[in-house]
């Protein structure tokens, strides 16, 4: 397959650049999985599609206030985006500037000062700060922002800081939200478990391998960024017995689906940390999931990649031309699509 082969034309207009209230006021693009057209809904008719003793999966990350602006030692303007803790002081990050960072390089963020360690290729930097712990985490939240994709054409604002975060988001570390997730409100939540709808989570740490685009028209020669993830023993346990009664398991977001499938042995799901480079496109064989509900995503991105191969790539693709027709939100604060 071809990079070509997932694009579509999206007017400027439908890229949602603020979140809507409340947070279940979303549409929701309803697309059977295997024949029938789309059904035009909205997000709190999830509660209609799911079914007692389905299983609804969450990915529980919670993002970091990762984009630092800062300044060079030499003046000039420098950005990172924190994206994973090496332990101690040191990060991996990816930097820009107007001349590339280099090691040895000192940059200072307001009251946070780093040093470059190593420059890595591609963007990519080991970063060591001047403190670790809690006094770094404290400075983080003092100096750093939320890290809006650029296609959000504004700078983030006090709101941000929650509302780019998902209801049950608890666990730091994703420098972006796991953006399926911000539909959902504790009383839809509510809703959905009064109907007998389960609820699990997982946390991935949503990083490069998430949002990064493929460079090269040859989707075989792209290769993921790993990422982190944690499986829970409860949630392996509420996985295996949504499979003993014959409920679905319906991953929330595209990366509750690559937790899931990477985690999956065969016979359930391995519980603890993990690392996942697992690159979902069509022709691949879903072994852990049933639906997904997730939102509209770039053209030829990753995440659109997975959606066709969970969908169908030409029903999917038919969708979203009617999304765009029918004036959906698309990306991060925009509208939701349930495959089921």
């Amino acid at each position: 397959m071809r990079l070509s082969d997932f694009d579509y034309l999206l007017p400027e207009s439908l890229v949602a650049q603020e979140p809507i209230e409340p947070r279940d006021a979303s549409r929701l693009l309803f697309l059977p999985r295997r024949e029938g057209g789309p059904r035009h809904l909205r997000f709190p008719d999830l509660a209609v599609l799911l079914a007692p003793g389905d299983l609804l999966v969450l990915n529980d990350t919670r993002v970091l206030p990762a984009r630092l602006v800062g300044r060079k030692a030499s003046g000039g303007r420098c950005e990172l985006l924190l994206l994973e803790p090496l332990g101690g002081p040191r990060w991996r990050a990816m930097g820009q500037a107007s001349k590339p960072l280099r090691a040895g390089g000192h940059l200072s963020f307001g009251g946070l000062a780093a040093e470059v360690e190593a420059a890595d290729g591609e963007g990519f930097l080991t970063v060591r700060f001047d403190r670790e712990g809690p006094l770094l985490e404290q400075a983080l939240e003092r100096e750093g922002q939320v890290p809006l994709p650029p296609y959000i054409r504004r700078a983030p604002t006090a709101a941000d800081r929650e509302r780019y975060q998902t209801v049950l988001a608890r666990e730091p570390g994703s420098a972006a939200a796991p953006t399926a997730g911000l539909h959902f409100t504790e009383s839809l939540l509510a809703r959905l478990a009064d109907r007998g709808v389960e609820r699990a989570t997982v946390t991935l740490h949503v990083g490069p391998g998430t949002f990064l685009p493929v460079r090269g028209e040859e989707l075989a020669a792209h290769r993921m960024h790993p990422e982190r993830y944690r499986v829970p023993d409860e949630t392996a346990s509420a996985f295996e017995a949504c499979r003993r009664r014959g409920g679905r398991v319906v991953a929330v977001g595209t990366t509750s689906v690559r937790t899931l499938e990477s985690a999956f042995d065969g016979a359930g799901l391995r519980c603890g940390w993990g690392r996942t480079d697992l690159f979902i496109r069509p022709g691949y064989a879903f072994r852990a999931v049933d639906g997904l509900l997730t939102n509209f995503h770039l053209p030829r991105s990753t995440l659109l990649m997975l959606v066709c191969a969970f969908g169908g790539q030409e029903r999917v693709l038919a969708a979203y031309r009617e999304a765009v027709t029918l004036g959906y939100r698309f990306f991060s604060y925009g509208d939701a699509m349930a495959i089921l």
